[in-house]
């Protein structure tokens, strides 16, 4: 009997630069790991590998100078900021550009919180203020009033309102800050609006138009194209960039290389010519994780898995094995039980009923896999760009060791 169910582990790799081919990066950093460790190659195994890997090979990068020049060619003098999340990885520099190409930027901050769980107050505040997030407008002057002076981010430090404006005022534009939940109130102030949200920005740019929006874009519109060399990204834009120094962001990654391959495809192919085992890929970038204590998401790119092989379409089809053994299996001998689950879940393809499945929600196992890709793989140190993952689609009945 196989003691071992999944296995992940984080693939270290070195440095990976701008011009690399990203396939042979990983599949050369795949094979030294096999040749030094105690792992091997089995069908069905998942390879993630991070999005920054593809980008960083992909030298997909913009400047806040780029930023600024497509800012202005779209909107103008001014515009409306609908709905930014608090980060200074993850929009600082896009509101740097945005106000070095305009001369008056008018952020409206969703509250209490932004769309992934970044507080600008304690949740239970509007309430006993007498507000409804859902309807009511606060000025900036509002805000300092009704909730004191500063609110510091508990991660971060920050005072989000007053960081967003220094970035503004330090590109010499003018900047004019308020709160609400409702994007149609952007109107008041400008209408030319960017919903700068991520994975509400279809519906806030539908309101916005319906609206009477002069002009309604998200930040999936600004860097779809190539320019004078710059990076670029045709389904995202800036949606999912990073911080990379003070005048450069690096961009979420295309899917293609230039000869109009799909790299998923590519290292599964080529692994397939190394092993003889089909494996399947992944390229992820945020997990979709909350941290409980805070209550803030971490899921800041558009989707968790930006491309995957066919074989990782669809959800899991799985039994409770404590419904079966609670229900089914009270009183049995062990031996026999064991028989009994082990017969169950051979047959879970061919039916598996209601109440055996309740508990098991259906979630993708792209978004499964690429969270548990992401955790393992850190945003730090850990230096571990890959991830494989060995045994995710088995289940108890399945008893080929792991080796």
């Amino acid at each position: 009997m196989r003691t071992v169910g999944t296995t992940v582990r984080g693939i270290r790799a070195g440095l990976v630069r701008a011009g690399d081919d990203p396939v042979e990066f990983v599949v050369g950093a795949l094979r030294e790991s096999r040749e030094n460790e105690d792992w091997r190659p089995r069908d069905r195994d998942v390879i993630g590998v991070t999005e920054s890997l593809i980008a960083r090979a992909q030298d997909n990068y913009v400047s806040v100078d780029r930023v600024a020049g497509e800012a202005r060619e779209a909107f103008g003098e001014s515009c409306a900021v609908v709905f930014p999340i608090l980060s200074r990885n993850r929009f600082s520099l896009i509101l740097k550009g945005l106000a070095r190409g305009l001369e008056e930027i008018f952020i409206l901050l969703s509250y209490p919180a932004d769309e992934v769980g970044n507080p600008l107050m304690d949740d239970d505040r509007p309430a006993a203020a007498g507000l409804n997030p859902a309807a009511d407008l606060l000025t900036e002057e509002e805000y300092r009033r009704r909730f004191g002076p500063r609110f510091l981010h508990p991660f971060t430090g920050l005072d989000y309102p007053e960081f967003y404006r220094e970035i503004v005022e330090s590109q010499g534009a003018r900047c004019t800050i308020a709160l609400t939940n409702r994007p149609e109130h952007a109107l008041r102030y400008c209408p030319r609006v960017l919903a700068a949200d991520i994975h509400t920005r279809a519906r806030t740019v539908k309101t916005l138009r319906e609206a009477g929006a002069e002009k309604a874009l998200s930040l999936a519109d600004l860097c779809r194209r190539p320019g004078n060399g710059s990076g670029f990204n045709p389904d995202y834009g800036l949606l999912g960039s990073n911080k990379s120094g003070e005048e450069r962001l690096k961009l979420f990654p295309r899917t293609r290389d230039r000869r109009g391959k799909r790299y998923v495809l590519e290292i599964q192919d080529r692994l397939k010519e190394l092993t003889g085992k089909t494996v399947e890929v992944l390229i992820y970038g945020d997990g979709a994780f909350k941290d409980p204590v805070a209550g803030i998401w971490e899921l800041a790119d558009p989707v968790v898995a930006v491309d995957y092989t066919p074989g990782l379409e669809g959800t899991p089809k799985e039994v409770k094995i404590k419904y079966l053994a609670d229900e089914k299996m009270a009183g049995v001998p062990a031996g026999e039980a064991e028989a009994m689950l082990v017969n169950e879940l051979r047959r879970r393809d061919r039916e598996v009923s209601a109440m055996a499945a309740q508990g098991t929600t259906p979630r993708r196992y792209t978004d499964l896999l690429g969270s548990l890709c992401d955790l393992t793989s850190g945003s730090g140190d850990r230096g571990t760009p890959i991830v494989l993952v060995q045994g995710y689609f088995d289940n108890y009945a399945d008893g080929e060791p792991i080796s």
